[in-house]
Formats: structure tokens, sequence, C-alpha cells
């Protein structure tokens, strides 16, 4: 049972920078699609960005504007999320969530409605001063 263990919150200042990880122990990450949402009290899940090992795509959410960037360690089964500049707005409980990409292209699971199989326990981020 693929298990994924997130990392990396915490409580920052405006402008800083956190990184978050998202482990899975012991699965190679190949033929998955992994994504981070957030979810802000009150709000909706809102996606933040996914990595389609198999199929090379990456997508972010329209409100990144390029301060957050996605990576793999194929070697330590982690996907990471860096955030830079980051603003009160990112406040969230940041989650991953795992999708297989053996029946379905990476893309299926940035779509609206898309179901994942696999989720972590969420990882809180709180930007304030």
């Amino acid at each position: 049972q693929l298990q994924l263990v997130e990392s990396g919150g915490g409580l920052v200042q405006p402008g800083g920078s956190l990184r978050l990880s998202c482990a899975a122990p012991g699965f190679t990450l190949d033929y998955y699609a992994i994504a981070w949402w957030r979810q802000a009290p009150g709000k909706g899940r809102e996606g933040v960005s996914l990595i389609s090992v198999s199929d090379g795509d990456i997508y972010y959410g329209d409100f990144v504007q390029g301060r957050f960037t996605i990576s793999i360690d194929n070697a330590k089964n982690t996907v990471y999320l860096q955030m830079n500049s980051l603003k009160p707005e990112d406040t969230a409980v940041y989650y991953c969530a795992a999708g297989a990409t053996t029946y379905r292209p990476g893309a299926y699971y940035w779509s609206p409605g898309a179901e994942y199989k696999y989720w972590g326990q969420g990882t809180q981020v709180t930007v304030s001063s």
C-alpha cells in the first residue's frame, strides 16, 4: 500500500521560503502523478502543482506565478515543493496526493474532479508576520 508522508510545513514571514516534502517509502513513483493541493479554512481544495513522472508533465496553479517549483528525487522516492516569496494568502494545509498513470495520463489528475487514490496527512503552512 502506497503511503505518502508530508513534512516541511511551518510558520514563515511574508516573503520567506519553505520546502515541502512528500515521501513514498519503499515505492517507486515512476508510474504516478504526484500533486500538491491546499485547503485554507473556509475554502475549497485548490491545486498547487503536479508532476507526472512517466509523462514528464508539470502543472502549476495560476496563483503560483513562478514562486513555487515542484521536483522529484527518484532515488529517495520523494517529491518536493519549493515555495518562495510566500504570501499570507498561501496559508493553508498542504496535502500531497498520488494517482497511478498506468491507465490515466498525468493531465487527468490536474483536471477538475480528478480522483486520487492516495493522500498524505497534510502539513500546515502559515505565512504571517
